[in-house]
């Protein structure tokens, strides 16, 4: 059923391939990321590159959108073969990439965003109302209610996602790369995705797209490509493909993302939430009157569409935001009138949604990141003891198993699902009873998901609490015991691990929004 080309081969090699990689590596010093890839583009098609983080994925994109200059090799556009020193090159090509982690820039508008670098001028400067108008035509296009004049820092996540591919498509590029496109998207935000993805395939756009969503990804792909420790390894059209197939060329043959831990008896609850209210600054409820109880050792998957209230929850829990009313337990204590340094001193923890923004300090090396949010267990008087650092640092790197050979690195060079790996190892490092995780498999790949869901599973047999968030139905099924579905601030039904897909789907709306 499967075609696997081995690396020495020639890649696909159709006559319709618009953008092509012949042999492309790529070195850091002594880390080899590409070598010798052979990847083509397919003029009106999507190719869908799979593969782990690190895999190769992201620098082979970088490559062929002028970002990332090879260490050798070619790229082709039209079977000619250019040279790409810098993304305006690519993009004089009609080469564009939405990136993985936003490139936004949070204090302009949405209209100054999509425009920003290249505006649209009149005689008296700026023509700011075509740019409006134009912006509203692409916000109705991706289905989606937002100003163009709303500052991008008052968006949530999925919206900044929406605002980075309205960017992209107003370029009218021939060749669109999509990293990771919906990573922060909603079911309903992702068919309309994919209803652009299909028009644009009309209009003879080429796209790339990856993705670490799999059944997703299948919906839309022509072609589909793995990358292995930066070698292709796999390459087969859509109708000779399944999930079993990409898995298995992936991760290998025995995978899977791990079941409720058993064999020990859930402890007194460690977190209790009552009656929680939470409104925004115009007084829209965000949180109405919810009641939620987690017994140490338990895990608790909390599943809703976007909007459901589940990041708003989580926040407040951890300190964030400013319930209306209710009250928070931890171990019987309340917390409410805590700070969030003093909620983690007692034992609460998040691990955020978006990492780049409010998990990680970029500037600060993966050590640096490790040691933050335990700082204090180290500091003896007016100094840092380097050596209890350095022994928090080892401890965090081993337990979670951070793939690096040199903490004080910087943060960036780590794969996308090592940094989620430092975001949950930082606030492991606090000796937490309850952990709170928003969204932990965003952007990560289906490896590196089954090892956090396995340090979950660790941590509940130790007798951690555990909620975590996520709008991918299938997690609810790896290693919860408990399934809580939310929709419009409110919890909609409670399950037990042993029911359907579509049962969690309809409680959260979701089955009469795809209709």
């Amino acid at each position: 059923m499967t075609t696997t080309t081995p690396q020495s081969d020639k890649p696909q090699g159709d006559s319709n391939a618009v953008l092509s990689a012949r042999n492309v590596a790529k070195s850091y010093g002594n880390v080899h990321a590409l070598k010798g890839v052979n990847f083509d583009v397919h003029k009106g098609e999507v190719t869908t590159l799979f593969g782990e983080n690190g895999a190769g994925k992201s620098t082979l994109m970088k490559v062929l959108a002028g970002i990332v200059i090879p260490s050798s090799g070619d790229i082709l556009v039209d079977g000619k073969k250019v040279t790409f020193r810098t993304p305006s090159d690519a993009a004089a090509y009609g080469i564009s990439i939405i990136h993985q982690e936003l490139s936004l820039a949070p204090n302009l508008s949405v209209r100054d965003n999509i425009f920003l670098g290249r505006e649209l001028l009149c005689a008296s400067g700026v023509d700011y109302a075509t740019e409006r108008r134009i912006t509203a035509e692409l916000m109705q296009e991706l289905e989606e209610d937002i100003d163009p004049l709303t500052p991008v820092a008052n968006l949530k996540l999925g919206q900044q996602q929406i605002v980075e591919i309205a960017r992209a498509l107003q370029i009218n590029s021939r060749i669109l790369i999509m990293d990771e496109p919906t990573s922060a998207l909603s079911a309903s935000e992702v068919e309309v995705l994919f209803k652009v993805i299909r028009d644009l395939k009309k209009r003879g756009v080429s796209i790339v797209y990856i993705s670490h969503h799999l059944e997703e990804a299948l919906e839309v792909t022509d072609h589909a490509v793995v990358l292995r420790d930066g070698t292709m390894t796999a390459y087969a059209k859509r109708d000779e493909i399944d999930l079993p197939w990409i898995v298995r060329h992936m991760v290998g043959d025995n995978f899977d993302l791990g079941a409720p831990p058993s064999g020990y008896n859930f402890g007194a609850p460690a977190l209790s939430v009552n009656d929680l209210r939470v409104v925004d600054d115009g007084g829209k409820v965000l949180v109405d009157k919810l009641n939620l109880s987690v017994r140490a050792g338990e895990i608790v998957c909390i599943y809703g569409l976007m909007g459901a209230g589940r990041t708003e929850l989580l926040e407040t829990i951890a300190g964030r935001n400013e319930p209306a009313s209710g009250d928070i337990l931890l171990n019987g204590q309340s917390v409410l009138k805590l700070s969030i340094a003093q909620r983690i001193d007692l034992g609460l923890a998040l691990v955020p949604e978006d990492r780049q923004r409010d998990g990680l300090v970029q500037t600060m090396s993966i050590g640096g990141n490790l040691s933050l949010a335990s700082i204090a267990s180290f500091v003896k008087g007016l100094m840092t003891s380097r050596q209890l650092e350095s022994e928090v640092v080892s401890s965090a790197i081993r337990n979670v198993h951070i793939k690096t050979n040199d903490s004080r690195a910087s943060i960036g060079s780590l794969s996308g699902g090592n940094q989620q790996k430092v975001v949950i190892g930082k606030m492991l490092a606090t000796a937490p009873k309850v952990l709170l995780l928003d969204e932990p498999s965003r952007g990560i790949d289906i490896g590196a998901k089954s090892e956090v869901f396995k340090l979950l599973s660790e941590g509940a047999q130790q007798g951690l609490g555990v909620v975590y968030s996520t709008s991918e139905v299938t997690e609810c099924f790896s290693v919860a015991h408990r399934i809580i579905v939310m929709s419009r601030g409110r919890i909609a039904a409670e399950f037990k691990p042993d029911i359907s897909k579509d049962e969690i789907m309809a409680a959260s709306g979701e089955a009469v929004l795809a209709e």
